[in-house]
Formats: C-alpha cells, sequence, structure tokens
C-alpha cells in the first residue's frame, strides 16, 4: 500500500458494510483508537465481545495484509493532525466562508483519497494502460465526465481511447474488444448497473478491466480485475460531496496519467508538443479566417 496511514478512513467508509461482529470491532476502534493499536488480535476480539478471527476477517475485508497493517495505519492516522473534518455550506453563508470550507473539504477528500490508493492496484493499472491498444472509459451521469477527461488525456499522448456514457454505444465497442484492450468503468457510487454490466461483458471477451469506485467492495468493483479507489464524503445536506467526489475522481485519473507518461516519458513530451502545436495553428487559423 502507499501510506502508512488511512485505516481509521477505511473503517468510516467500510462500517456501513461490514458483517455485524467485523462493525463490532470497527466500531471498537473508531470510539478507542489509542487503545486499540496496543492490543494484540485476540485483545481486540475481547474487547469487542468478538473474536481474534472476527478481527483477521476484518482485515481481509478491508483489504489488508493483516491486523499489523492495519495498526500501522491507525498510528500513522493518529500522528496527523490534520483537521478531517468535513463542513457542509449553510444558509446564506458569506463567499468566503464558502470558499474556504469547498477548499477544505476538497483537500481532505483528496488526502483520503491517496492514503486509499493501492500502490500494488496503480502499478497493474499503469502496466495495462501503458500496453493497451484500445483504452474505452465509460461513465454515467456525472461520470461520464471522468470519462471523458480521462478520454482527452490519454488521447493527448498518441493512446487510442474512447468515452462513451450511451451504454448501448458503449456495448457496440466492448463487444468486440481485444485481449490487450482496457475497458475503465467510473461509478463512484460503485452500484451504477450499467457501467458493471460494461465491465461483465468486457471480461467475457476477455479484455483488462479496471474500476474506479469509492472505497469497498460494490456492483462495480467486483466486476473490474483491477480496483481503485477514492475516498468517500461526509457532507449530507447539499451533497456538497458530489464536488469533491469528482475532484478526488480527477485526481486519480491524473494520477494514472501522470504514471503512465513517466514510463514513456520522452515519448509522451514529443506528443504534447505536437498537440499542443497542432491545437495553436488551428486556433490560429481560425482568428485569421473568422468567417470560415
Amino acid at each position: 500500500m502507499s501510506f502508512t496511514n488511512g485505516g481509521l478512513v477505511m473503517l468510516e467508509e467500510m462500517l456501513k458494510q461490514l458483517p455485524p461482529s467485523e462493525k463490532k470491532i470497527a466500531s471498537f476502534i473508531l470510539e478507542n483508537p489509542r487503545e486499540s493499536i496496543t492490543l494484540t488480535a485476540n485483545e481486540l476480539g475481547k474487547r469487542s465481545d468478538t473474536s481474534s478471527a472476527a478481527v483477521i476477517r476484518l482485515c481481509k475485508s478491508l483489504n489488508l495484509k493483516g491486523f499489523q497493517e492495519l495498526k500501522l495505519r491507525i498510528a500513522g492516522d493518529l500522528q496527523n493532525t490534520n483537521d478531517r473534518e468535513f463542513r457542509d455550506i449553510e444558509p446564506n453563508e458569506s463567499p468566503f466562508s464558502i470558499i474556504e470550507k469547498m477548499t477544505n473539504n476538497s483537500i481532505q477528500t483528496i488526502q483520503e483519497t491517496a492514503e486509499l490508493l493501492s500502490i500494488e492496484e496503480l502499478a497493474k493499472a499503469v502496466e495495462v494502460l501503458q500496453n493497451a491498444n484500445t483504452v474505452h472509459f465509460f461513465g454515467v451521469g456525472a461520470s461520464s465526465i471522468i470519462a471523458s477527461d480521462a478520454q482527452q488525456k490519454f488521447l493527448r499522448i498518441n493512446k487510442n481511447a474512447t468515452a462513451f456514457s450511451d451504454i448501448h454505444m458503449a456495448a457496440t465497442l466492448v463487444a468486440n474488444v481485444q485481449k490487450d484492450d482496457v475497458v475503465f468503468g467510473v461509478s463512484f457510487s460503485g452500484k451504477t448497473f450499467e457501467v458493471a454490466k460494461i465491465l461483465e461483458l468486457a471480461n467475457k471477451r476477455g479484455a483488462h478491466t479496471i474500476s474506479l469506485t469509492k472505497y469497498g467492495s460494490s456492483l462495480v468493483s467486483d466486476q473490474a480485475d483491477i480496483r481503485l479507489y477514492t475516498a468517500a464524503t461526509r457532507e449530507p445536506t447539499f451533497r456538497s460531496g458530489a464536488t469533491s467526489s469528482r475532484i478526488a475522481q480527477l485526481h486519480v485519473i491524473d494520477i494514472l496519467f501522470m504514471s503512465v507518461a513517466s514510463r514513456q516519458y520522452e515519448q509522451t513530451i514529443t506528443y504534447l508538443d505536437e498537440t499542443r502545436n497542432a491545437v495553436d495553428t488551428l486556433r490560429d487559423n481560425i482568428k485569421s479566417n473568422p468567417k470560415h
């Protein structure tokens, strides 16, 4: 994993999905994080009225290697003095206050997303994206914006890429994918049926599949070979989390793009220069011939 923190974020975001015994352990840890990192798995099981086996199952549910990794991550969280509180806007709030709150929420979401990203899964994603003949990005609604942004980035480095929000168009493309192609499904909730079905179809065709969802097992992530996560957001009133989640998703796309670009650095510079020159030439032609 990429960071030695993020344990409390994982527990908070998975809490509602966990089976009863694991939920009891997670709740105990969230209420008593400092005490929890001093306990053995057996002691934690007793303190939470469960068992050491349930502690191990919890770690597996969090996609961690074991209880020691969970403790290390929680210890890292406790050393982090940053304010983790998400703040929603209120009636007649001043522009200054909205700027401050939205900026804080975005920073927190990006930081938590960084803590949830697995280096192993990221490396797998970069490998298949770099070697893909074509990458098909697919998202519905707000997630289609993320897919389009990803397409634009990868097209600029000469990677064949598509981004359709229409499921019939996406299904038509995926029905003809090759084994080296990548189908990349975006769904913040992880519950978008259309995205899950596109990934399922891609799996049947033998293509590589990647999901980008909020943290935890979901309809969409369960269909993917490679699973990337963003942090969930917790501001309920105006769902300003819709803005933070979009920023977190774009952040992951940027990380993937830069990782691929770094592995083919000289080529990337050439491609970016060529695309920039093409756009500049087009713009100059339009300015000099405004009537055409």
